[in-house]
């Protein structure tokens, strides 16, 4: 049976975390202005140094959990799906649905907004990623807050347990440095507050994207020395590595954020990385099944975890799994009692498997059994193949620990070599230096020779120096990194999210595609909070 130990703390930790939150970003939402009803306080909770983990275990599972079942930590409505709040959920949403990977049946309009790049400021789905990211960054902040080195003298706590606690501090710096990443990814200029700003009494001031972007660089470099060493860490936990690989992924996408380029910074950490302890997963299947937590661990850098037992959520890979299947397809084939009959692929993905006689690369996962390629209507499932990717079935083709088959076991590897390797190939190909043309072809024919199965010499499907482009590399990017919640991200930076040089089907509300306002590259600020922080500009455009 899956194992994931801070997952186990969180029922409690729920309940410790509430407790502590007194105030926060006033302007999210209203319900963060609530205090919780609980006989514990802030001064309880982090007096005893036993608290730390479990509070801490809260803002780990902040990212796959939407809270205890039928109690949100995010409001999510009368008549609405909770699972929808969840981060990683909300997330995955606004990279791929709006992408040339994704689309979904369910008839609901904020979902039809996303498969048709048509939203506007009022869009549900946008207004959950945004809240769940500042209610994470929230709990953070106060987590950083209360065990600052004068709050565990002032508290007496010392020796071991003083290091611990300055060890977790630094993981929650992590994890709030990784909440405003997607913020500053998603949405551009947003309300900022730290740990230094006193809760609750003033609305969040607004920062520009490039003064954002500037914080957290600063931020992710000051915390290292706190964290663990890279791929050192307990499996879930975030170490050096995680920072690292944060840090890559924001200099390899600087120029949209600050308008200068930053390829050279992007080569340095994912050479830190590739001097690491990691080492690719031996078969690329490995990465998306039940027992990645052992299978694929040497690839893992930082994952979002999840445990059919321990950590039950709608949201997450239980989502991601159970979403995918329909029509044709059996719930049992993945570990799972039923499919949902949401989530297939645009025709754009399959397209870049072009299929070489005699040979065969194996992460093109699709089912079409019943599917057609082509999508005449959003809503049908069988219009657009499946993707079978994500599953509830260990390497040995055990179902996940679940017994009703419902909560699926899979991790969902947010950060992994395979995405540093062709990060550092691409960051070559567009002029950093600490790298070189011969390591980056390398790097991306030993995913290639993984996908192909090569092995005692075999270089099927292997490329050349010639072909390893630009264009190349966001093909392979899709091909490797598909329904992973990068896409749309990717597009952007390479110019083609609005471009109606590269369509998909039903890019811009019409069947065969067109290019859309520049606009869209960034999202709107959710009018909800426009209205409660009238301090706020939105995004232009909207």
């Amino acid at each position: 049976m899956k194992s994931h130990p801070i997952l186990r703390r969180t029922g409690l930790a729920v309940a410790l975390a509430a407790a502590a939150l007194t105030g926060g970003l006033a302007s999210c939402t209203k319900d963060l202005d609530r205090l919780p009803f609980y006989d514990l306080n802030t001064e309880s909770v982090y007096r005893d140094p036993a608290n730390h983990i479990r509070v801490l275990a809260k803002l780990y599972a902040g990212f796959n959990l939407s809270g205890d079942p039928g109690q949100p930590d995010v409001f999510a409505g009368q008549g609405k799906d909770e699972g929808e709040t969840s981060y990683l959920r909300a997330y995955w949403y606004l990279q791929e649905l709006v992408s040339d990977e994704a689309v979904v049946a369910w008839n609901s309009v904020p979902l039809q907004e996303l498969n048709r790049t048509t939203w506007s400021s009022s869009n549900d789905l946008i207004n959950n990623s945004y809240t769940r990211i500042f209610y994470e960054i929230t709990l953070c902040n106060e987590f950083i807050r209360e065990t600052s080195d004068d709050k565990l003298s002032t508290r007496g706590i010392t020796g071991v347990d003083a290091e611990k606690a300055r060890t977790f501090r630094a993981e929650a710096r992590f994890l709030r440095a990784l909440a405003y990443y997607h913020a500053l990814d998603l949405y551009g200029n947003v309300p900022f507050v730290t740990e230094a700003d006193e809760p609750g009494k003033n609305l969040p001031r607004q920062t520009t994207r490039a003064a954002l972007f500037a914080y957290l660089e600063t931020e992710l470099k000051s915390m290292e020395a706190g964290l663990l060493p890279a791929h050192s860490a307990p499996y879930g936990r975030a170490d050096q590595g995680a920072a690292w690989a944060l840090l890559a992924k924001m200099y390899l996408n600087a120029e949209v954020y600050t308008g200068t380029a930053r390829y050279t910074d992007c080569l340095t950490y994912c050479n830190k990385l590739t001097a690491g302890n990691y080492a690719l997963a031996p078969q690329y299947r490995l990465l998306f099944l039940a027992d990645n937590n052992v299978t694929a661990a040497s690839e893992i850098i930082f994952p979002i975890t999840s445990d059919g037992r321990a950590s039950q959520s709608y949201g997450g890979t239980t989502y991601l799994v159970h979403a995918a299947i329909g029509g044709r397809m059996l719930g049992s084939a993945f570990g799972v009692n039923s499919g949902w009959a949401g989530n297939r692929t645009r025709k754009n993905l399959p397209q870049l498997f072009p299929g070489v006689p005699g040979q065969f690369d194996t992460r093109a996962m699709f089912f079409t059994n019943g599917q057609n390629l082509e999508i005449n209507d959003l809503t049908l499932f069988t219009d657009g193949y499946g993707v079978t990717k994500w599953r509830n079935k260990t390497s040995t083709g055990a179902d996940g620990s679940d017994p009703g088959g419902t909560f699926v076991d899979t991790d969902f590897p947010l950060f992994r070599l395979g995405d540093v390797y062709l990060m550092y190939a691409e960051a070559v190909l567009r002029g950093g230096t600490g790298g070189s043309p011969a390591q980056a072809l390398t790097y991306v024919n030993a995913l290639r020779d993984r996908a192909y199965g090569n092995t005692g010499g075999a270089t099927a499907g292997r490329i050349t120096a010639a072909e390893l482009t630009t264009d190349f590399m966001l093909a392979e990017r899709g091909r490797e990194l598909y329904w992973e919640g990068s896409r749309r991200t990717d597009l952007v930076r390479f110019g083609k999210f609005t471009s109606g040089n590269y369509v998909w089907p039903w890019k811009g509300g019409v069947r065969d595609g067109q290019g859309i306002d520049p606009k869209f590259n960034l999202y709107p600020l959710p009018s909800a909070d426009i209205v409660a922080n009238p301090t706020l500009v939105q995004n232009p455009g909207y």
